[in-house]
C-alpha cells in the first residue's frame, strides 16, 4: 500500500512536536520498552510484561490486594484481574480471600513465582543498564529524580 502524503490542509493547523512533547516521549518510550520486554520475558520465562510488573510488585509488597496493584502500576481492574487469574493458574501467585472482608483478597508469590521473579529481575536490570548506558551516573540520578517528581505531580492532570 503506498504511503499517502499529508494534504496541504493537514499542514496548516497546529501540530504537536513529538520530539519535544513530554507525554508523547514517555508514552512512545514506555510502549517500545513494554513490547520488547514482553517478547523477551514471554520467550524466556513464560510471562508477559504486565505479569512481570505484578511479580515485581508482589516481591516488594507481599499480601497486597489487586486494588493496590492497580494503583501502583496504573492499570484498570480488568486487565490486572485477568493477568492474576492466568498467574494463579500457572502457579505463580496464590490469591486468598480476606476472612474479615470477603470482597478483598491478598495476593502472594508462590515459590515458583519467586523463582520466575528472580530470573526475570536479572534480565530486567540488565535491560535497564543497557538502556541507561548512554548516561553518566549523575545523569541517571537526575533522570530518576525528575521522573519521580513528574510522577508525583500526576494529580495535576489526573485529579
Amino acid at each position: 500500500m503506498p504511503k499517502t502524503r499529508p494534504t496541504s490542509a493537514a499542514k496548516t493547523g497546529p501540530a504537536l512536536d513529538h520530539d519535544r512533547y513530554v507525554p508523547a516521549l514517555i508514552t512512545f518510550l514506555a510502549n517500545k520498552l513494554s513490547k520488547s520486554a514482553t517478547g523477551v520475558y514471554q520467550k524466556r520465562f513464560g510471562v508477559n510484561v504486565t505479569e512481570w510488573r505484578i511479580l515485581a510488585l508482589l516481591a516488594v509488597e507481599p499480601g497486597i490486594p489487586a486494588s493496590r496493584i492497580c494503583q501502583v502500576i496504573g492499570f484498570d481492574k480488568g486487565p490486572v484481574s485477568r493477568n492474576l487469574t492466568v498467574m494463579e493458574n500457572h502457579g505463580l501467585v496464590v490469591i486468598k480471600a480476606d476472612p474479615s472482608d470477603g470482597r478483598s483478597h491478598s495476593i502472594n508469590l508462590t515459590a515458583k513465582g519467586r523463582k520466575v521473579h528472580d530470573k526475570v529481575l536479572q534480565v530486567a536490570l540488565e535491560r535497564e543498564r543497557k538502556l541507561l548506558s548512554c548516561l553518566s551516573r549523575e545523569e541517571r540520578d537526575v533522570l530518576i529524580g525528575l521522573l519521580q517528581r513528574v510522577h508525583g505531580n500526576l494529580g495535576a492532570v489526573t485529579g
